[in-house]
This record gives C-alpha cells, structure tokens and sequence, in this order.
C-alpha cells in the first residue's frame, strides 16, 4: 500500500480539445497513464493500483470513444468515493469552429457523428459531457492554445500533490474575441483609459511598463484591484470547503492587448502575495 492516498486524475472532454497532450503532459510529470480505458473498468483499475507499492498518481483518459460504455462512468465514479483516492477531474473544451478545423485538418470523422456532419457529432457530445464538465475540478478551452500554453496549465495544476490551497490561472483576453468559456470569474477592464488612443503607447502591449504604468496607476484601478483581491480571498474559504481548489479568472479589455494584460499582471501579483499559487495566460495577446 502506499503511504498516502492515491491521486487520481480524470483526464475528459471534447473530442479534438487536446486530451493526447494533456495525457502526455502528465506522463512527462510522472503520472502513469491510462488511455481509453472502458468506464466500467475504472473501479477494477484503481483497485489494483491502490495495492501497488510503485504507484501514487493515476491519470485515466475516459471519452466518448468508449461508446455506449461512457454512460457507466458516473456509477464508477460514485464507487470511487468509497476507495481511499483523491479524485480531480480535467475537462478539456474547445469551440465547434476550432474543433472542425482540427477534424477537418486530420481528415477524421468525429466518433459521434454517424451519417451526419461533425457539428452534429459536436452536439451529441456536449450533451452527453454536459454534467461531467460542470462537476469538473478543473476545465481549460484549448480554443486558442497552442500545445505550450496546455501543457502549461496542466502542468501548473498537476505538477504537484493535491493542493491544499486555492490555484488560480488569471487569463487575459479581448471581448472581440469572446469570453473565455473555462472562466469562472470575469473582469472588465475596459472601464480604464484605453492606451490604444494614445500614438506612443499604441505599438506596446500590458506587459511594457509604460503601458502597465497607465492602466494600472489611477486611483478607479487601485480600488478595482484591492476588491477583486479581496473578493478572491473571501470567496477562498468557501471554494476549499465546496472541494474547489482550481479558479480561473478572466480579465478583459477590447483587444486583449493593453488594459486586460497589464492589469492580470497586477491581480496575479496581489494573489500570490496572498499566498495563492497562480499562473497567467495571455490568451488574445498578439492578435491584433
């Protein structure tokens, strides 16, 4: 038996969001795989790897090319809860323009669709994900990442043993480009003086510190920051007492080029003064 409860890793979602990256991610961190493992034969597998003396991270990809099979997946995760393993689920997603690009780019058929088109088989698999990605502990939209940017915040959210504290990403982007749907929290920043109009500043981006000066100095911005640290740390507590212990905040301006860079910059610093362990992602940032 091993000296601490096994950590398991459910590692599901969108097919073409990136679970083969994110199963490699983990691999790379030490976790021993499983790929495509029959839900039903969940509970058998962890049983046995509880007994193993050699193992102590588990991550299972489980997705809709189990077929029928998928549906037993919520009896077998009910029947972990009574085994000794920390459980975390990470549900991958993407939007159905981006994964009928990449269906479409690989010339494969989506395992859902039948006879009909990729967006239908789109539209059968949200419905049959629907209740597992909102009970997910952690959800990335891999929509604009590239593999990187996925095995980064895998990697920020897995590197280590289960957390005991709060994890944040602060995730930047621009309205134009919509919101990001993995947000828990969403910031607009387009409420501050917008540096695109001024001719000097135009050029840089949030992370410059001219820019970052401008967006971030005025009192109307130190008063936003203060209260969203604070509303961070009151909501801090209550998330670990629900189980929840991965938040991602999404911090928007127009572009995603000026306001929303510079001021995740500056929630992500007030949060890891806080002791709150977080990454940053600039989602939108070199699109313009």
């Amino acid at each position: 038996m091993t000296s601490r409860p096994l950590e398991v890793a459910l590692v599901t979602g969108m097919s073409g969001a990136g679970r083969s990256t994110a199963a490699r991610a983990l691999e790379d961190l030490g976790w021993f795989v499983m790929d495509n493992l029959p839900p039903a034969l969940l509970s058998q597998a962890i049983e046995l790897a509880t007994k193993s003396n050699n193992l102590d991270r588990v991550a299972v990809v489980v997705d809709v090319r189990s077929g029928s099979m998928f549906k037993a997946l919520a009896a077998a995760l009910d029947d972990l809860e009574d085994k000794q393993v920390l459980l975390r689920t990470l549900f991958l997603e993407a939007s159905d323009e981006s994964l009928v690009r990449r269906f479409e780019s690989s010339r494969r058929p989506h395992p859902l669709q039948g006879q009909g088109r990729i967006v239908d088989g789109l539209q059968a698999e949200r419905a049959l994900l629907g209740d597992l990605r909102a009970e997910a502990d952690v959800v990335v939209d891999t929509t604009n990442l590239n593999v990187h940017d996925l095995r980064r915040k895998v990697e920020a959210a897995f590197a280590e043993e289960t957390p005991a504290d709060l994890r944040a990403t602060v995730l930047s982007f621009g309205f134009k480009y919509g919101i990001p749907v993995d947000a828990d929290l969403v910031a607009d920043m387009r409420f501050l003086e917008n540096p695109h109009w001024d001719t000097e500043l135009r050029a840089l981006t949030g992370l410059d510190e001219p820019v970052s000066d401008v967006v971030t100095s005025s009192s109307a911005a130190q008063q936003f920051f203060k209260l969203y640290e604070d509303l961070v740390c009151t909501m801090r507590p209550g998330y670990l007492t629900e189980g929840k212990r991965y938040v991602t905040i999404a911090v928007g301006c127009t572009g995603g080029k000026h306001r929303s860079v510079a001021s995740a910059e500056e929630l992500a610093s007030r949060l890891r003064a806080q002791g709150i362990q977080t990454l940053v992602v600039h989602r939108d940032l070199g699109r313009e």
